[in-house]
């Protein structure tokens, strides 16, 4: 996952953001009703424990969650434009809250309740329990690093020597590209374009800065923009071309997203105690770092792009419940977990999401739940992705935590057991 000399450079300005972590971890424990003690959290499945929970929501995160309780029913049709077609009606999914998660961030700094829209039994309450390891660890260090999403072009040519010919006047004209994208879009910032040369086919890979924006629609629209000025200006023209050369990653995994960016790249890392470690996850720092190692054996004898337990259940969860779009979960849940012992007995935990396709503006972050769940971790609107892609690298860490912990300890079957059937 290397980065050019320039992302490089914006990588480094988000970490030197975060250089004294002992302030911003002690400006955190000053906030009320938290401090240092993880607080006790009314789980039953009731009446009288949902009203607990929203109780405890509302006066620590001024949301009122009036849809999402279904205090307040939705029926404004003219909010559903650009997000359904066919409408017939609301698929509800049962949405639960974990936290809270401390997170020490460039964007996201402070405990957080997160909401997770899921049908999956034991998966709420494993997260839950891994965010308490953090708590008491401390916080986890989570920072976005990077980002670009990108849109690939492909034009085929009557032969390689037409194909040159284009190529050189295409790159002479970036800086135009540039201008044609911000016209297009009040945030698009096209950042670079790369091209790919197999036969008589051109692929012209243009990178963008969206804003707030997951912006898978920016980029088309910008490119397709860009890609009609070259067809009516250049001299040799293709013999035909499509906006999209299945190339960029869009909505799978690919080891060129692996390996670069595609939306937001985030890392997260903490330092677990073998005291949480066994008072919470009721295992040791030595089972899970063996465990951990064993089973990234199996995932590299498996094919798998990265190496990680099961980023895509907490994030699919929180897309649902925050408007994203869910199948970017394809591309979203690709990364690298790591574990290994401390010197001073503990273990060190990292993951690392290079392909966080998340937006706190347009597609679905405006309807009703969708909006009060992000406000739930005030990262609705404009200025928040970075935080919201913050909060989703340390929810992974939380729950890979949580599954190594009872995979290590043979404790994971029975979660699933107590938590995930029919009584």
């Amino acid at each position: 996952m290397a980065s050019s000399s320039e992302n490089t450079k914006k990588a480094l300005l988000a970490l030197s953001s975060i250089q004294n972590t002992d302030e911003l971890i002690e400006s955190i424990r000053k906030q009320p009703d938290l401090g240092n003690a993880f607080p006790s959290f009314e789980t039953s499945l009731s009446h009288e424990g949902i009203g607990t929970r929203l109780k405890l929501l509302r006066q620590r995160t001024s949301t009122d969650l009036e849809y999402l309780s279904g205090e307040k029913c939705f029926d404004d049709l003219n909010v559903l434009e650009g997000n359904i077609e066919n409408f017939v009606g609301m698929t509800s999914v049962p949405t639960g809250i974990v936290g809270p998660l401390r997170i020490i961030g460039s964007a996201a700094n402070g405990d957080f309740y997160i909401p997770l829209a899921t049908s999956e039994g034991a998966l709420v309450a494993s997260y839950q329990r891994g965010i308490k390891a953090c708590f008491l660890a401390g916080g986890a260090t989570s920072i976005c690093l990077i980002e670009g999403v990108q849109r690939s072009p492909l034009f085929k040519f009557k032969n390689i020597a037409d194909l040159g010919s284009f190529l050189i006047w295409v790159l002479e004209r970036i800086d135009i590209f540039r201008q044609l994208a911000e016209q297009s879009s009040r945030f698009a910032k096209l950042l670079e374009m790369k091209t790919n040369i197999e036969g008589n086919h051109l692929i012209l890979t243009f990178e963008y800065a969206t804003g707030d924006a997951a912006g898978q629609n920016m980029v088309t629209f910008c490119t397709d923009v860009i890609c009609k000025y070259v067809i009516e200006h250049a001299p040799i023209k293709p013999l035909m071309w499509f906006i999209e050369g299945n190339y960029s990653g869009d909505k799978k995994a690919t080891i060129l997203s692996f390996t670069n960016v595609r939306g937001k790249k985030v890392t997260t890392e903490i330092s677990l105690s073998s005291e949480v470690i066994k008072n919470v996850l009721k295992t040791t720092p030595e089972a899970m770092a063996e465990y951990w190692r064993s089973s990234t054996i199996g995932a590299i004898q498996s094919g798998s792009i990265g190496a990680q337990g099961h980023y895509a259940n907490g994030l699919a969860a929180l897309f649902l419940a925050t408007g994203q779009d869910v199948a970017c979960i394809s591309e979203a849940a690709v990364g690298i977990t790591r574990m290994e012992l401390t010197e001073t007995g503990g273990l060190y935990v990292s993951v690392t999401l290079p392909n966080l396709m998340v937006g706190t503006v347009g597609g679905g972050t405006g309807l009703p739940t969708q909006k009060e769940c992000l406000k739930l971790m005030d990262c609705y609107g404009e200025g928040k992705a970075k935080k919201l892609a913050e909060i989703c690298g340390a929810l992974v860490l939380a729950g890979e935590i949580s599954i190594a912990a009872a995979l290590s300890a043979g404790h994971f079957a029975d979660a699933h057991r107590k938590h995930g059937r029919k009584k």
